[in-house]
């Protein structure tokens, strides 16, 4: 069985601006980078798992989403780090796109997102743990049976040295 590190990413990978879809509207959060090449070093399949209601509100669409993801992974290439795989709920009741615009069990708090990485995967609950910044995310951890830590600060790897690796 594998351990593995599940990101949110507005927040607490990037900064949260609402939507963001746009490249050129991208940016890391402090210590962020060097936060997933640690787990990456110390062998942990690393995730991120993101509500992106934005495609059922229509701001943007799932090419947008897959175009960021690539572009994020091409730039953690540059200093050796990767995100195994990106887990996103372009799904939202409300939305007016009608085919995104009900409910979904993948949408956090819901923990479809992290149940389905831990069958793809092989992943051992135990062993893994959830970083998000707000309390959906949290809920969605325990919900999925592995632990949740809120980012506070304003430096994540600072925050996963203190908190995780101490």
């Amino acid at each position: 069985m594998n351990k593995a590190v599940f990101f949110d990413r507005d927040g607490v990978l990037n900064r949260d601006i609402g939507y963001l879809y746009r490249i050129e509207d991208f940016h890391w959060i402090k210590g962020a980078i060097e936060s997933i090449k640690k787990f990456n070093e110390r062998n942990y399949y690393t995730f991120v798992v993101t509500n992106q209601s934005g495609v059922a509100r229509g701001y943007y669409t799932e090419q947008d989403i897959k175009i960021l993801h690539n572009w994020i992974n091409t730039q953690l290439t540059k200093y050796g780090a990767h995100i195994d795989e990106f887990f996103y709920c372009p799904h939202y009741e409300y939305g007016i796109i009608k085919r995104y615009s009900h409910f979904c069990e993948c949408r956090k708090p819901n923990p479809k997102m992290i149940d389905d990485a831990c069958k793809k995967y092989y992943l051992n609950k135990k062993m893994s743990l959830l970083i998000g910044d707000r309390d959906s995310d949290i809920i969605c951890a325990k919900n999925a049976g592995i632990k949740g830590y809120k980012f506070v600060g304003n430096d994540l790897f600072d925050f996963i040295n203190n908190i995780i690796f101490k």
